[in-house]
């Protein structure tokens, strides 16, 4: 049996001093597609934005409890804030390509690590572009500005500049958000095809995407983890009453 690659324990999340996640224990388990649900300010961007300590950039929080990467405290005082980024990569909500090239967008991580190499560089861009499911849209245009692309080749982009790097979980905050269903359906079938290689964690409000492209599902509501379980148990049986009503549609 795999381990867990993420193990938070009796997570407590504070923005000053309104507590925003309560006592929430979870396991996720690699090359599996876990989603977060849950209505508007239940906590489950806080919770993601936890395990690479994006929560760090906002003043006054706080964090108590465990959240283990790998079997390391992912807040022990050792821990180096831009390797866990590199490791635990982010696709936002609106896709935020930088005003560079296609090319210089994927190969930007690649850079900063250090690589200079031309036909290295070269290799990794064309690799992560192909599994981004985007080389074939932009193979000829890979030296024109990436804010000329639709948005959902932008949010293709970003997904390929965060698995240039080579992460082991890519966290996905509301991916499809701003695209139309045709852009989206490709994010989806994007995301089943990359948990082979990487563990993926996406928040999304939306029950059919999670229906469709998670393996296990936790609602959450009001900074408490209500429920965790393989998604199509959460959708056809769940155990607690809150969750039947959440994805069925009668709240929130």
């Amino acid at each position: 049996m795999d381990k867990p690659i993420i193990q938070i324990t009796d997570a407590n999340f504070w923005y000053g001093a309104k507590q925003a996640l309560f006592d929430v224990n979870v396991s996720i388990m690699p090359h599996q597609t876990t989603a977060f649900i849950g209505p508007s300010g239940c906590g489950k961007s806080t919770l993601l934005r936890c395990l690479n300590r994006m929560n760090d950039l906002i003043l006054g929080t706080r964090v108590t409890g465990r959240i283990a990467f790998n079997d390391h405290d992912v807040n022990a005082p050792d821990v180096d804030v831009i390797e866990l980024r590199k490791q635990i990569g982010m696709v936002f909500q609106k896709s935020n390509p930088f005003p560079k090239s296609v090319f210089d967008n994927v190969a930007y991580g690649l850079r900063i690590q250090g690589m200079t190499d031309k036909t290295e560089l070269e290799t990794r861009v064309v690799k992560s572009l192909k599994k981004a499911a985007l080389w074939e849209e932009v193979k000829d245009r890979l030296h024109e500005s990436a804010l000329m692309m639709s948005g959902g080749q932008q949010q293709r982009l970003c997904i390929a500049r965060a698995i240039a790097v080579e992460p082991e979980i890519i966290l996905m905050d509301e991916p499809c958000s701003a695209l139309d269903p045709t852009a989206t359906a490709k994010i989806e079938e994007l995301i089943q095809d990359l948990e082979k290689d990487y563990t993926i964690i996406i928040v999304t409000h939306n029950m059919q995407q999670a229906a469709r492209c998670s393996d296990y599902t936790a609602f959450f509501y009001l900074g408490r983890l209500i429920e965790f379980d393989a998604t199509n148990k959460i959708f056809t049986n769940p155990t607690n009453k809150q969750t039947e009503d959440y994805v069925t549609g009668r709240f929130g």
